[in-house]
């Protein structure tokens, strides 16, 4: 898993986003920990060129909120005391065969997975979401229009 630390980060001591990821998992004492490092592993296994990030950072959130990347956001991993939610950036434009989606259904773009205490992740049908997922962006990515390496000539 890739992690998008900057140098500036490097040289001021400051925590990494796997880092932070690490902490916020080991400081929930319960089953969410557990579930987040378990969906955490899965993301990892579905896309080994995932990128961690934290965003979201404020001071009653100060560990951020766990986002994974590749050519855009996959999808973010917030904790509530009832649940993990797992919300996929572009949720509606993904095909959920599985019906892994069971929240912000009525959105136009975001769908999510809430994660509730004692719930079995179906993790075959996730890794295959996260795929998916890649795959949108990636493909999103290589059909937007390159930017201009020349600058225009002024005409006169």
């Amino acid at each position: 898993m890739k992690t998008s630390k900057s140098g500036a980060e490097e040289e001021n001591g400051a925590a990494s986003p796997c880092q932070l990821i690490d902490a916020k998992i080991k400081g929930l004492s319960d089953w969410r920990g557990e579930m987040l490092a378990r969906i955490r592993q899965l993301i990892s296994e579905a896309d080994p060129e995932v990128v961690e990030e934290v965003k979201w950072r404020k001071p009653s959130n100060m560990l951020g909120v766990p986002v994974w990347e590749h050519d855009g956001i996959i999808c973010t991993g917030e904790t509530y005391k009832d649940k993990i939610k797992l919300t996929f950036a572009k949720g509606t434009s993904l095909e959920d065969p599985s019906g892994l989606f069971n929240s912000s259904l009525e959105g136009n773009t975001r769908r999510a997975i809430d994660f509730h205490e004692g719930d079995k992740i179906d993790e075959e049908a996730l890794k295959a979401l996260i795929r998916a997922a890649v795959a949108l962006n990636t493909s999103a990515r290589a059909t937007a229009r390159p930017l201009r390496s020349q600058k225009r000539s002024k005409s006169a």
